[in-house]
């Protein structure tokens, strides 16, 4: 198929992207690089560096390519951030998306996958989280996405778009090639890691009195080239006018004192820590059912185990001290 990635540059963009060339598609990538690194860029992808909120460049581009989809992954992800500025997450997550799905059923493009998140169910009622459980969001960030995914109900039942959900939880790990190398970093894996390597004093520990069992934030860990193949797995079966929505995650959690321990392991260093008052808009407890999307596109994860993820971080580091502005080193396509 044709596609078009928007934040195909960014973390788990560059990864789809990968994987949907290795898989024979043909790739443009629509990235501002606000957040996306142009190393991350596979030299087989066509590239248009702008932003979803010009619309005559979204018409440009999809004028005159015949796409079959869109996957579209471009928007900002730190929940506590969106908590300090929900206007911005609004304005960025949820408006400029619709600006693209205009511009795609303007050009007749009929196949969406979008790229949402567990933050749209909130404070668990029940867990493993499936498909089926409430959507009550404690985060702009998870108010946004879900957002996005009611409108998309819209689209789909009156335009007949071709829609695919994913949310996943919390993604994580990297390829030999690719890393997560955001500015500034709040994912608790790197963070750990670059304690390891001496780039921090301490992690911080938001919270230790969860009602989980040490105290700390639980979590499902995925692995990004998991995540990444669930796009490929659902851009093949998706088709116009069908509705599909799965949750992405290992169906394992983890706390953070686990996850830290697992990094101790792995790359046999010290990494200090310090407790810190909660965040705000942070459930004790996300754990995934990935059922749904196993038995309709059987979906297993090939990388489930926690220091298997920490080990390929910690190897993706080891080669990209200063992550992809690290000089002389270049992924190896």
């Amino acid at each position: 198929m044709r596609v078009l990635v928007t934040g195909g540059a960014g973390y788990i963009g560059s990864h789809t992207v990968k994987l949907l060339i290795e898989a024979g598609h043909q790739v443009t990538v629509l990235d501002s690089l606000e957040k996306g690194h142009r190393r991350a860029l596979h030299p087989m992808a066509e590239f248009q560096q702008g932003d979803l909120g010009d619309q005559p460049l979204l018409d440009h581009i999809l004028g005159t390519t015949s796409f079959d989809a869109v996957l579209h992954f471009a928007a900002y992800i730190e929940a506590g951030e969106s908590m300090q500025r929900p206007e911005r997450f609004l304005a960025n997550n949820t408006a400029r998306a619709y600006l693209l799905l205009e511009a795609m059923l303007a050009h007749n493009v009929k196949r969406f996958i979008f790229s949402s998140t567990a933050a749209v169910f909130g404070d668990p009622e029940y867990t493993p989280i499936d498909e089926l459980h409430p959507q009550k969001p404690t985060s702009t960030y998870g108010y946004a996405k879900l957002q996005v995914e009611q409108g998309l109900g819209w689209l789909h039942r009156l335009r007949g778009l071709g829609v695919c959900c994913l949310r996943y939880f919390n993604a994580s790990g990297c390829s030999p090639e690719l890393g997560e190398d955001h500015c500034p970093e709040t994912h608790l894996i790197p963070l750990i890691l670059q304690v390891a390597a001496g780039e921090r004093d301490h992690l911080s520990v938001y919270g230790t009195d969860y009602p989980t069992p040490d105290g700390t934030c639980v979590r499902d860990y995925i692995h990004v080239l998991d995540l990444a193949r669930a796009h490929v797995l659902a851009l093949e079966v998706l088709e116009p006018g069908q509705w599909r929505a799965y949750n992405l995650g290992n169906g394992q959690g983890y706390s953070v004192r686990e996850v830290i321990e697992a990094a101790r392991r792995v790359t046999g260093r010290a990494v200090q820590v310090q407790e810190a008052p909660r965040r705000p808009g942070d459930p004790a407890f996300l754990v995934a059912s990935s059922r749904k999307i196993r038995e309709e596109l059987g979906w297993v994860p090939a990388y489930p185990g926690l220091e298997t993820i920490v080990q390929s971080a910690w190897d993706w580091k080891r080669r990209f001290p200063q992550g992809y502005a690290t000089v002389g080193v270049s992924p190896r396509w």
